[in-house]
């Protein structure tokens, strides 16, 4: 039987291996084509694929299994469920990829694309342009069919020029920039605070208007710390909660 492949991942050695091991792997899972295998490799081949221990892979795939994302059957193998729910809470833990796995597995409907001249809020993250390209996206659970988050990104017209729109339907920005596009993106500022849904929000989320959702916004960097892309995303309040654990070290 032929098994799944999961993408590959820089290790950040700052953070724990299992995590991202778990979260890259998790993205993967959750961004697969209905086609592709059920069973995953063993863990001695999914350790050496992320160049971590078997130990640490065992760790990374216990989350998996408690998130209901995959089963182990002892002699058979390591299975990926079909009907697992795929909604959950956010967490970020600081890592690239756990914020490409939050932001995969579901349903993704273009609304519109196109260009338009740099909102006054954002001004301060893009001084050098005058306009950046737009793609608004809605976001459904697979299983239900539900409406779970709505998310405006604006990206850099050099930028844009390279992304398939095909592959925001498939894979979140964040992917899409690193991994098609060949951005350099060095790390990710997070804001999450308390709005009241506005008439849009209320009419694509299916929520009742002034209702609470959380308003989200990230702004991703480059290596020179240019902003190349910002995410405003608006969350029903009733499906998602955010938990942020900082690393000591």
């Amino acid at each position: 039987m032929t098994s799944f492949a999961p993408d590959s991942i820089v290790l950040n050695r700052k953070l724990p291996l299992w995590y991202q091991v778990s979260q890259s792997l998790r993205a993967s899972i959750l961004g697969r084509s209905p086609q592709d295998p059920l069973r995953l490799p063993t863990e001695e081949q999914l350790a050496g694929h992320y160049g971590v221990s078997v130990l640490t892979m065992r760790q990374a795939l216990k989350e998996l299994e408690d998130e209901g994302l995959i089963s182990r059957h002892r002699r058979r193998g390591t299975f990926i469920e079909p009907h697992a729910r795929r909604g959950s809470p956010v967490r970020l833990l600081g890592s690239v990829d756990a914020i490409v796995a939050q932001q995969s597995g579901m349903t993704t409907e273009l609304l519109d694309h196109g260009s338009a001249p740099v909102p006054g809020e954002l001004a301060e993250f893009f001084p050098d342009v005058r306009e950046v390209s737009t793609y608004h996206r809605l976001r459904s659970d697979e299983k239900t069919g539900e409406p779970t988050n709505h998310a405006r990104n604006y990206v850099r017209p050099e930028l844009a020029a390279r992304i398939d729109l095909d592959d925001l339907v498939r894979w979140p920005m964040t992917k899409v920039l690193r991994d098609v596009v060949g951005a350099d993106i060095s790390r990710i500022t997070d804001t999450v605070e308390a709005r009241l849904a506005d008439p849009v929000t209320s009419k694509l989320l299916h929520v009742p208007l002034l209702s609470p959702i959380l308003h989200y916004t990230g702004v991703t960097y480059d290596a020179d710390g240019r902003p190349l892309d910002v995410a405003v995303i608006h969350y029903r309040g009733d499906r998602f909660s955010f938990t942020v654990t900082l690393d000591a070290t």
